[in-house]
């Protein structure tokens, strides 16, 4: 039998299938169980994935929450669009908000304190990939992502969209610095 060629008996399905074939769906089959027992163990003692939590919410809810957090935080403005850079509190909550194509304020934190950072998206799926620290959500609108974190080192952290959202997802980019 050729794969060019149709099978020349028509109900090739009936046909018993080798001791290899078996061998392989075998092998496969312990190499897919063995992966994910250890999907679960990566989960809790890989330190990988993040564990966060979600809400169901609105975009207008949630611009609300992060419009007040922007107006009482800002600290100062940044670049030509005029940007708020807004401080977080220690150990409090901060805002982030994602829509075509932007990042929405810049958020400033401590190092070695805890943060709480909610995310929502305004309009469609993008994604948080935080650079060059490995924590990549996916933001999604109608959900507020509540991420926790604990800046190790000071620096400015580049917000990067990893999810395609359109003509201008080259440009959806953000920054967090880390004083």
């Amino acid at each position: 039998m050729s794969a060019i060629l149709p099978p020349s008996e028509r109900l090739w399905w009936k046909e018993p299938i080798a001791k290899t074939e078996w061998l392989w769906i075998a092998i496969a089959f312990v190499w897919g169980m063995i992966m994910f027992v250890m999907m679960i163990y990566w989960h809790i003692y890989g330190k990988q994935n993040l564990s966060n939590e979600a809400y169901k919410t609105t975009p207008e809810a949630f611009a609300a929450k992060a419009e007040k957090f922007i107006a009482e935080n800002t600290i100062r403005k940044e670049t030509d669009q005029e940007i708020p850079v807004v401080k977080v509190p220690a150990g409090g909550d901060g805002y982030l908000i994602a829509r075509l194509w932007n990042w929405y304020p810049i958020l400033e934190l401590e190092k070695g304190k805890e943060y709480k950072i909610h995310l929502s998206s305004m309009d469609y799926n993008h994604g948080f990939s935080l650079q060059p620290v490995n924590i990549n959500i996916q933001v999604v609108p109608g959900y507020e992502h509540v991420v926790k974190m604990t800046p190790t080192s000071t620096g400015t952290f580049a917000i990067v969209c990893n999810e395609f959202c359109g003509i201008g997802h080259h440009s959806m980019l953000g920054r967090i610095y880390v004083k």
